[in-house]
């Protein structure tokens, strides 16, 4: 009797680990769409601007860089369930170029601003040459790699 208990219980466990899993399949999906969608309408949004104004500045085109970079970040995460890190940090350099540029081409602003800006982003760029240093030289295992490790080593 206790044991059809358990069959059961695992049963019912079970079915509702598959559900779980479902929906928050379902979710990672419909929030990277909403994610992506958000990306091209708010890029598509600048783009006209500049056409309206005749003419695109660098912080314009370092914008639709910007863009790109999250695009790039919401298809790389899209295929691969992997936060690419490093991309994260390319679109902060980017952003803070776009304050320099801002601080520069401004009338009133303070030499001490600009070197922090650009201590900013030599530290980005330090902590980006890490990544990539770490991520050749020591690359991670995916989930499904260690599940064929094992498969493979209970097969012997």
């Amino acid at each position: 009797m206790a044991a059809k208990f358990n069959e059961k219980y695992l049963k019912i466990r079970t079915d509702m680990n598959i559900v779980g899993d479902v929906l928050v399949e379902g979710f990672h999906i419909l929030a990277l769409f909403a994610i992506g969608a958000s990306i091209v309408w708010s890029a598509a949004f600048a783009f006209i601007g500049m056409i309206d104004q005749g003419h695109a500045t660098i912080k314009d085109i370092l914008l639709l860089f910007i863009y790109l970079e999250l695009g790039a970040m919401v298809g790389i995460y899209f295929k691969t369930k992997h936060l690419p890190v490093r991309y994260l940090i390319y679109i902060a350099i980017t952003a803070l170029t776009r304050l320099m540029i801002d601080f520069v081409s401004g009338e009133h602003t303070q030499e001490i601003d600009i070197i922090y800006i650009a201590g900013g982003i030599l530290i980005l760029c330090f902590a980006a040459l890490i990544l990539r240093y770490g991520s050749y030289n020591f690359p991670s295992t995916s989930l499904e790699e260690i599940a064929g490790e094992k498969e493979g080593q209970s097969d012997q």
